[in-house]
C-alpha cells in the first residue's frame, strides 16, 4: 500500500477534525477582559468584572451617569434599556466618560465585536 492511499483519508479526517474544533469554540462566551466600572445614582459606584461581549447589557439602579471602560473591548452606551436609538456614546477601551449636563442616565451598553 502506498503512502498516498493513506494520506488522503487522513487529510480529509484532519480538516473534518479541525471545523468541529473550530465550531466547538465559537459557542464559547467570549469576554471583555477586564471590568466595567460605572456610577449610579448617590455616587453609587458598580464593577463589572469580564461581562460577556455579546448582547445588550442593562446598567443596575437608576442606570449610569459615568462609566469608566477598563476592558480590552470598546461599548457603546445608550439612554435606553435596549441599546437602541440614535443617541448612544462610543466609549473606547481604557477611558472614560461622563453623561452630559442636562441629559438622562444611560440604561444600557453592548460592546463593539
Amino acid at each position: 500500500m502506498s503512502v498516498t492511499r493513506h494520506r488522503r483519508p487522513a487529510i480529509a479526517a484532519g480538516a473534518a477534525l479541525l471545523a468541529v474544533a473550530a465550531a466547538g469554540c465559537s459557542g464559547l462566551g467570549r469576554t471583555a477582559v477586564g471590568t466595567l466600572t460605572y456610577e449610579g445614582g448617590h455616587a453609587h459606584h458598580t464593577t463589572v468584572t469580564s461581562p460577556l461581549v455579546t448582547g445588550c447589557h442593562r446598567f443596575g439602579g437608576d442606570g449610569a451617569v459615568a462609566i469608566e471602560n477598563n476592558t480590552e473591548v470598546d461599548v457603546n452606551v445608550y439612554p435606553t434599556d435596549d441599546c437602541s436609538g440614535k443617541d448612544s456614546i462610543y466609549v473606547p477601551s481604557t477611558l472614560s466618560d461622563v453623561v452630559a449636563p442636562g441629559a438622562g442616565p444611560w440604561r444600557s451598553y453592548s460592546f463593539v465585536h
